[in-house]
């Protein structure tokens, strides 16, 4: 773990699991502007393999150098991830990008332009400069361009591309603010670059462009008709479950999960409220149950940004189960249904 010291110079502590009395620095920045001097000690954390959160536009992400196996096998330490879940690699500017992967398709160009930076994550076949520990062992690596100043700034100063998933333990929900991912993993990580609150509040779409078709692999903020409007039609993924590797993160049936036992209905008639402390999850008003109620914003955008943050409070509010309200079924609300699937998923 990484401290600082009353003269200003910097020591190295050596990083421990929860439980054995380590905390992970916290280090405050401006998302807007972020301290040069911090940046510049988190990116040199990063060239000495060690882990540091940081806030994207989507959630916070957990990143290591992309091109050093030993740190990126740490991520899945931490974060108790399968191994054969890959990890998104965050870049900046086309020589970073062009290291990533040897092949840029038309497709691909005309979707940097239209979206990049942005939460827009392309799947494409990996360079060898890539380890395999962040692909999953598998032929094509998932990278993107974020917007966000802090991500930005930090890839720059680590003058690496940064390979991040979200900054918390494996199958939990996704993190949103600085404390979301002190909860998960306090003690498992060197630092954490505390930026404030993520704006879009799920993690950012994939699109798969190896194949013959290009194909969502995981929806996100930026739609299937968005995409569309430039490159034409574009397929949804069936899942790749059965395969020895997957090409995306975000594709496990359950994922995104409360501890709380948490179950999903279509409408507020099937609640039951016989069944103990319930809290209920919704987007309109449901008249008066006994239960407490969260009500989100009508609107899929205003629903994404809080929904993570609302089931981090809830999760920690003692309650015996979590019911959330279904959105409608209609391609604006895809990718917060999709998380939604994931997050009350049960293998019965």
């Amino acid at each position: 773990m990484y401290d600082n010291i009353s003269n200003g110079e910097w020591r190295v502590v050596t990083v421990m699991f929860a439980g054995e009395n380590r905390k992970t620095a916290v280090w405050k920045v401006n998302p807007v502007s972020p301290d040069p001097t911090v940046i510049a000690r988190a990116g040199q954390i990063l060239q000495e393999g060690g882990l540091i959160a940081f806030p994207t536009e989507t959630v916070y992400g957990l990143g290591a150098n992309s091109f050093d196996a030993n740190a990126v096998s740490s991520i899945y330490t931490a974060k108790g991830r399968p191994s054969r879940n890959p990890l998104i690699v965050h870049f900046v500017g086309e020589e970073m990008r062009k290291r990533l992967s040897p092949v840029w398709p038309p497709l691909a160009e005309k979707l940097a332009k239209a979206f990049w930076p942005g939460p827009l994550t392309l799947v494409l076949p990996k360079s060898p400069d890539v380890p395999d520990v962040v692909t999953g062992n598998g032929p094509t690596v998932a990278i993107r361009e974020p917007v966000h100043p802090v991500a930005r700034a930090l890839i720059l100063a680590a003058t690496c591309p940064i390979a991040a998933p979200s900054a918390n333990r494996s199958n939990e929900l996704s993190p949103t603010l600085a404390g979301h991912v002190l909860r998960g993993l306090d003690g498992r990580i060197d630092v954490l670059l505390d930026g404030g609150p993520c704006a879009a509040g799920i993690e950012s779409t994939v699109l798969d462009l190896s194949g013959e078709r290009p194909r969502i692999l995981r929806p996100g903020p930026l739609s299937r008709e968005m995409l569309e409007t430039i490159i034409g039609p574009v397929e949804i993924s069936g899942g790749h479950l059965g395969e020895a590797h997957l090409p995306s993160p975000g594709m496990l049936l359950k994922h995104y999960s409360p501890r709380t036992p948490t179950v999903m209905v279509r409408s507020p008639e099937e609640l039951g409220f016989d069944e103990g402390h319930l809290a209920v999850v919704t987007f309109g008003p449901i008249g008066n149950v006994p239960a407490t109620v969260v009500v989100l914003p009508g609107d899929p955008a205003g629903y994404a940004a809080e929904i993570y943050a609302r089931l981090h409070e809830l999760d920690d509010g003692r309650f015996d189960r979590i019911v959330i309200v279904e959105p409608p079924d209609t391609p604006a609300w895809a990718a917060v249904r999709d998380r939604l699937k994931r997050a009350t998923h049960r293998a019965d």
